[in-house]
């Protein structure tokens, strides 16, 4: 199994759990602190199917709060071990086939989108998050096009901002000392499915393990750069990426997108590491969230490009 670049490889040093207030240039354009006593529907949706995320995931998503909740500051995304029935596909792909189809899953969990609410071209956007941990588990931050400006998955693009599997898992063979411990930074672009290609850097990060940590993006016309902890650990360009869709040279990525959050249970990436697929004992599992930030860079307007970081 390909192993992660240490970010102490990389050159980067140790990094603290509250990221540094942006340069005077950046002007925040939007936040969810999560500060009251449920979910603000002006800020997110919930996505509820059975569908597996097109990975062989094997949750329902859910609009329960038992599987999403706001209390105490944080936004909590609980995955539980409990039999579930719902729609077998998200409304795009039911309505194609069978809107009423079902499927039957073992576990819960939320995935929660900005769709049709919030949607941005360029900027920084950084998540304060915990991550769970357990053979299986996948939390992830993530963004996808507000329109399908190029045509369906993955030729209008996708940014993974922050994706994490088995994490904490210790194996005889490839994990890493003292557990999995490596976060993911990718772009998936290219054609429609299943002609689509992506790019992906993947890094050992031993601090994720314990508490609070925050998870970013900086992002301007034909470059994106990954943070953890205000640190960049990642950075590519537009000569990286591409579209069958268009041949301007930083489509997909100069288009609005929105942002997602969810906490999968198994799929194709946990399963075929560590240990291998799901282990069930130690639900519920949970994911939380401290705040969500977007910022801009002022003057000149998101399109230009970014402040200074």
């Amino acid at each position: 199994m390909k192993r992660a670049v240490s970010l102490a490889a990389l050159g980067l040093a140790s990094c603290a759990t509250v990221t540094p207030r942006p340069e005077p240039q950046w002007q925040m354009v939007w936040s969810d602190e999560f500060d009251g006593d449920a979910l603000d529907p002006a800020n997110w949706s919930f996505e509820i199917d059975c569908w597996g995320g097109g990975n062989n995931e094997r949750q329902c998503y859910t609009d329960s709060p038992r599987n999403a909740s706001v209390a105490n500051g944080l936004l909590t995304i609980t995955a539980r071990r409990e039999d579930h029935t719902g729609p077998a596909l998200p409304p795009y792909l039911a309505a194609e086939s069978d809107p009423q189809a079902t499927a039957t899953r073992r576990f819960t969990s939320a995935r929660l989108s900005t769709k049709g609410k919030a949607a941005w071209a360029y900027g920084r956007i950084e998540v304060r998050a915990k991550l769970p941990q357990g053979q299986g588990v996948w939390p992830a931050i993530w963004m996808l096009p507000e329109a399908n400006t190029y045509g369906r998955w993955a030729a209008s693009g996708e940014i993974d901002i922050l994706e994490a599997v088995n994490l904490g898992v210790e194996c005889d063979d490839g994990c890493e000392p003292g557990g999995e411990n490596t976060i993911l930074g990718t772009l998936h672009f290219g054609g429609q499915w299943p002609d689509n290609a992506y790019d992906s850097t993947e890094v050992s990060a031993p601090q994720v393990l314990d508490g609070f940590h925050t998870y970013g993006v900086i992002w301007e016309p034909g470059r994106i750069r990954w943070t953890l902890d205000g640190e960049v650990y990642a950075d590519k360009v537009n000569s990286d990426w591409w579209s069958s869709g268009s041949k301007a040279p930083d489509a997909p990525f100069d288009q609005p997108f929105h942002l997602l959050l969810n906490l999968a249970i198994g799929g194709g990436l946990p399963e075929e590491r560590a240990l291998g697929g799901v282990a069930e004992e130690g639900f519920p599992k949970q994911f939380a969230i401290d705040w969500v930030r977007v910022w801009q860079c002022e003057p000149g307007g998101a399109r230009q490009p970014t402040c200074r970081y």
